[in-house]
């Protein structure tokens, strides 16, 4: 029995394919969930704003996560790496939801770049306290955005929509400022008056 290097056609992938689009950024499908299109499409919009702002957040935990340096290294590598994990999850929830309502999602990183409210960062490494506090600024600028898109999206009668943005971007944005502005604060280990 002699065996030949034929290439078996049903489980040959096809390689180096380019198709059309089928739907455009910034439309959406009809999809039976009882909101109309205007309505759809505007919770789209907001939520699509949110997730590429979420994006950039996440990937400046993790290159913060990468470089910060110092005493507090360790806490800070671990602490940062677990809010990166749970920004990674609310990057997948926002982006589902514009699926949902029947969007189309920013997945691609330069596509998220050019419609960010994220200040760029430096390429090189900055200094602990600068690294804290440029995600502080990314959390309050997804936050203001957060609060006004929650808003007017409860306005529309997108209740689901309100409630993602309430419960998963609002409510761990504030706990995760919270965590980074009190490593932020000059408070010595011990005070004086607190020894018996």
């Amino acid at each position: 029995m002699t065996t030949t290097s034929k290439l078996a056609a049903p489980s040959q992938p096809w390689l180096h394919q380019h198709g059309h689009e089928l739907q455009a950024f910034g439309t959406v499908r009809h999809f039976p969930i009882a909101l109309p299109a205007a309505t759809r499409l505007y919770s789209c919009q907001r939520l699509n704003r949110l997730l590429a702002d979420t994006q950039v957040l996440y990937a400046l935990y993790k290159k913060h996560h990468w470089l910060v340096r110092g005493a507090t290294f360790y806490a800070l590598h671990l602490l940062l790496d677990k809010h990166a994990a749970e920004q990674l999850g609310i990057i997948d929830t926002l982006a589902e939801r514009v699926q949902t309502l029947g969007g189309v999602a920013v997945g691609d990183p330069r596509h998220a770049a050019e419609i960010t409210s994220i200040p760029r960062s430096p390429d090189g490494v900055e200094a602990v306290p600068d690294m804290l506090s440029r995600l502080l600024e990314a959390h309050e600028i997804i936050l203001a955005e957060a609060h006004d898109a929650a808003g007017r999206v409860d306005q529309e009668g997108d209740d689901g929509t309100n409630d993602l943005i309430v419960s998963e971007v609002i409510r761990t944005g504030e706990m995760q400022a919270w965590f980074l502005a009190e490593h932020l604060v000059d408070t010595p280990l011990v005070r004086s008056d607190d020894r018996g």
